[in-house]
């Protein structure tokens, strides 16, 4: 287990990658426009939003196997990433079937066993989902 201190210096290392401009824009299209209703919608992104899916979904797994195999403290991480509830949002309740179709079993396996280890994470999950919808609605319905 790493110290509060070494955790503490990953956890900036990794908000510090967030900030990449290319990411950061990959982050704002997941959360803002990506809104799938199915595992085999997933797959029938664009080119530019598969790219983008995979950086942001590789990103947040990279970021949990830190947490899983203990170099970064779980709670320490969970308090400074609400992000990921977010993110782990859009792909979750299609998870099995994107990995069956991906042919990738661990497909997400660190971010979901980060997000799924806090109590009432289905419950926050549906909110999040539920909440990003509406304000993509409310964008839209704002657009002339």
């Amino acid at each position: 287990m790493s110290t509060p201190y070494e955790s503490a210096q990953l956890i900036l290392k990794i908000f510090e990658l967030r900030r990449e401009p290319v990411l950061r824009e990959a982050r704002a299209w997941f959360v803002r426009e990506f809104h799938p209703s199915s595992g085999a919608e997933i797959l029938a992104l664009s080119p530019d939003q598969n790219r983008m899916l995979r950086m942001v979904s590789g990103y947040w797994d990279m970021a949990c196997s830190l947490v899983n195999h203990g170099a970064i403290d779980r709670e320490m991480f969970l308090d400074a990433n609400g992000e990921i509830f977010g993110a782990f949002s859009k792909v979750q309740p299609h998870l099995g079937e994107l990995r069956q179709l991906l042919n990738q079993p661990n497909f997400l396996k660190h971010t979901e066993q980060v997000v799924m280890s806090v109590p009432g994470a289905e419950a926050r999950l549906e909110a999040v989902r539920n909440r990003l919808r509406g304000i993509a609605a409310q964008q839209a319905a704002a657009k002339p």
